[in-house]
């Protein structure tokens, strides 16, 4: 199964809410982590989720600053830029560009066609690189917006890197493809390697690393030669981040490990365990003695590097069960598939789909604040319990085309009556 794959079964499975107390209305993901950026100033740490929102929180206080929602999709990638302006890339194939403290983006970047999975951001800070799963890499122009497509990968485009000297760009791929753009023309060098690629990264030095779906690092210099390899685990790698001196790499990988690994002498030091959920992202602070891993849990993990331990209470924001009230309750464990795009209540953060109070009675694709697929606009349903099951019963794809929500069927008429029951008199509250 692809990482792709792997995502969207974990993004179905997640029961974790968080919430920060320290200043109110801010309120942590409800979604796997999909996505991590430290400011320029080490500040600021940037998150993006399958929720559909980023964060921004105050690396001071642990504190949620200002929640970002645009995308009608996953928050796939983030990035700062030097001035602390904010990029967030998603699903929706779109990119937004932010400006701390305003409620919308600044600028909207628009011209993949398929999600878009990377960010990087050039040294000169003029100009961004992002990767699509549209099998293209784009170059944009943040003065303007302009951008220029590269094709080259046969299939997903699952990472993008900056030479060092923004000379060249380096993208990978899930066709194995390793391409190294050259800047300004855009000539492509392919380099073929043995496994499935989920991520890349480029040393100060110019020397590329590349993360394989068969859990292996493959070092490669700046003109693509072979350079050696380190097998960092056995389940696929899905994120890197190197630190700042580029003498360390964090490899994340779906099996919920990150490896710790030693650049130059291409050696594991240590390996970071958490509670088995994939990690989906990871990132240094800057005192590269720290870093932060985002995990299919929804929930943000600090680790001391050198010991391998969780710093502090390592998390941001709390964390709680949304169904600990309902424990015993046959539909509350049927809904438990479901929590992780939807709340039962409109007072609940927003989730990646839209809120369920108020269901029945409601037109499909009427809720006002939610951007919902445009094929379901033009569906003449009106939510019951009758509707609800039969949606379970023959599966969204099949009872609604066209739509967002992830495949999954209830073969049991007595489990859909319990969901039903369960949503009855929990969502007319």
């Amino acid at each position: 199964m692809g990482w792709a794959s792997c995502a969207r079964v974990a993004a179905t499975l997640l029961e974790v809410v968080a919430a920060s107390a320290a200043h109110a209305q801010l309120a942590g993901h409800g979604g796997a982590v999909r996505a991590l950026a430290v400011s320029a100033d080490g500040d600021s740490l940037l998150s993006g989720s399958f929720d559909t929102s980023a964060i921004r929180w105050s690396l001071k206080t642990d504190a949620a600053g200002e929640v970002l929602r645009y995308h009608a999709g996953a928050v796939n990638a983030v990035a700062f830029l030097q001035d602390g302006r904010m990029i967030t890339a998603g699903a929706d194939a779109r990119l937004a560009v932010w400006t701390a403290g305003r409620p919308q983006p600044d600028q909207v970047l628009e011209g993949h066609t398929g999600p878009v999975v990377a960010l990087a951001v050039a040294s000169d800070g003029s100009t961004l690189a992002s990767a699509s799963w549209d099998h293209s890499v784009r170059l944009w122009s943040l003065a303007d917006g302009a951008s220029r497509e590269f094709e080259g990968h046969a299939q997903n485009v699952n990472g993008v890197a900056f030479a060092p000297d923004g000379m060249s760009l380096v993208s990978v791929g899930y066709d194995r493809a390793l391409c190294i753009w050259r800047l300004p023309e855009g000539r492509p060098e392919m380099v073929q390697l043995p496994a499935p690629l989920n991520a890349v990264a480029i040393a100060p030095g110019g020397e590329i690393v590349a993360a394989g779906a068969d859990g292996k690092l493959r070092m490669l210099t700046a003109d693509g030669e072979p350079a050696g390899e380190v097998a960092a685990g056995s389940a696929p790698i899905v994120a890197l981040a190197l630190s700042d001196d580029g003498t360390l790499i964090a490899a994340a990988g779906i099996g919920g490990t990150v490896a710790i690994v030693e650049r130059k002498s291409r050696s594991v030091l240590r390996t970071l365990v958490g509670p088995g959920f994939p990690v989906w992202s990871v990132v240094f602070l800057h005192d590269a003695a720290t870093l932060v891993t985002g995990g299919a849990d929804g929930k943000i993990r600090r680790w001391n590097v050198h010991t391998g331990e969780p710093v502090g209470s390592s998390l941001f924001g709390t964390s709680a069960d949304p169904l600990a009230a309902y424990a015993g309750d046959h539909g509350a464990d049927v809904f438990r598939a479901c929590v992780a795009c939807h709340t039962l209540s409109a007072k609940e953060p927003q989730r990646a789909g839209p809120t369920l109070a108020g269901l029945f009675g409601r037109k499909i694709a009427s809720l006002s604040g939610y951007r919902f697929s445009e094929a379901l606009k033009t569906m003449d349903i009106v939510w019951t319990p009758e509707t609800v099951a039969k949606l379970f019963e023959v599966g969204p794809n099949a009872y609604t085309p066209g739509t967002k929500m992830p495949e999954q069927r209830i073969g049991s008429a007595e489990d859909r009556r319990a969901l039903t029951d369960f949503l009855a008199r929990t969502t007319s509250r």
